[in-house]
């Protein structure tokens, strides 16, 4: 059966992806009543809501710990007060992706790849996220500029693997996802396209049958065959973010043939502590996934209160590399301005 003959408008249930999406949950005294946290004053929300909204979907919602003020899910989705600080070396954009936009909606930073503002739309704001200041507005694209932004990467032959993210691209409908897909197929020389998503943690209900049909097609049958490599890349920083549901939906992922990665990044308080970290390693590879990279916070503005040290970092995967086989510890990196690459974080010693 093809993509576009199960692809139609039906009723959705409640607990469709959509009604999910749509329901997720943009008020902090809501938050502050459903998790039993005192709705103390907080005269920073208004400013904050203005400049990063607060947006909690409910399936990623019922995994905080009511009650629990220091819960590592919470601290990932509540606004702070910290946001509202100016600190040096911290900027709007801090990977200077502005400078590397060739065309609207497409950042050209790395030889061979290159990445698709494929929605301005995110299921989860995370409050460490580095792209909070990023202009949307301007990259919120249509069709004939995405056809647009595939037309640069069709003259450029050194390029080879697409990259969507966003936003996330699995907030978009699964026809128009299938459109962008399908085009992409059709550029000659681009053997792999990487999805950057968190939507299978924060909603697994998105995993439904029509995603699994379009991404399916891509996976290479045969050795000769000229299907796309399909390789997603999730993103789970805590071990609490995964349930069985989202256990489920991972291994729907990696049953249709597509390679899963994981990445996170090194939060205070959350997830800076070797035995957190281990745990995530098991609970991921459970579900089909392998660590891929733990990322040095990128310094956004609004995020410093989570940033923790290289050198604590360095330590951190230093334990795990004892404690787990190599394939199970990611690497630490950061992201250099201009650099031609990811940087990976080693201890330097004479």
């Amino acid at each position: 059966m093809s993509t576009s003959s199960i692809i139609k408008t039906v009723n959705r249930p409640a607990d469709s992806w959509q009604r999910q999406l749509s329901g997720a949950r943009r008020s902090f005294s809501d938050l502050c009543t459903l998790l039993n946290l005192p709705a103390s004053s907080f005269d920073a929300i208004s400013e904050l809501d203005k400049q990063f909204p607060l947006i909690v979907p409910e399936p990623y919602l019922s995994r905080i710990i009511k009650g629990d003020q220091r819960d590592p899910l919470l601290l990932q989705v509540l606004p702070q007060a910290e946001e509202l600080v100016s600190t040096p070396g911290f900027s709007v954009d801090p990977l200077e992706e502005a400078d590397a936009s060739p065309v609207a909606g497409l950042i050209h930073k790395y030889h061979g790849r290159v990445l698709l503002v494929a929605s301005s739309t995110c299921a989860i704001h995370c409050r460490y996220c580095f792209r909070r200041h990023f202009p949307y507005q301007e990259n919120r694209l249509q069709r004939n500029q995405h056809q647009q932004a595939l037309d640069y990467i069709k003259s450029k032959p050194d390029i080879h693997e697409v990259i969507l993210s966003g936003g996330d691209p699995l907030t978009l409908s699964n026809a128009y996802l299938q459109w962008l897909v399908n085009a992409i197929k059709e550029l000659p020389q681009i053997t792999t396209l990487r999805i950057h998503t968190r939507l299978p943690i924060v909603i697994p209900n998105r995993v439904d049958a029509e995603l699994l049909e379009i991404l399916r097609p891509c996976t290479p049958r045969t050795v000769n065959s000229d299907h796309l490599n399909v390789v997603m890349v999730v993103h789970c920083n805590h071990p609490n973010e995964i349930d069985d549901d989202v256990e489920h939906a991972l291994l729907q992922l990696k049953d249709a043939g597509i390679t899963l990665l994981n990445q996170s990044v090194l939060l205070k308080e959350i997830n800076d502590q070797a035995d957190t970290l281990t745990t995530l390693s098991h609970r991921i590879f459970k579900a089909g996934v392998l660590p891929y990279y733990l990322h040095v916070l990128d310094a956004v503005q609004g995020a410093a209160h989570f940033d923790v040290p290289e050198s604590v970092g360095i330590h951190i995967i230093a334990e795990m590399t004892q404690k787990l086989p190599g394939y199970l510890v990611p690497r630490l990196v950061r992201e250099n301005p201009g650099a031609t690459s990811k940087t990976t974080v080693t201890l330097i010693t004479d």
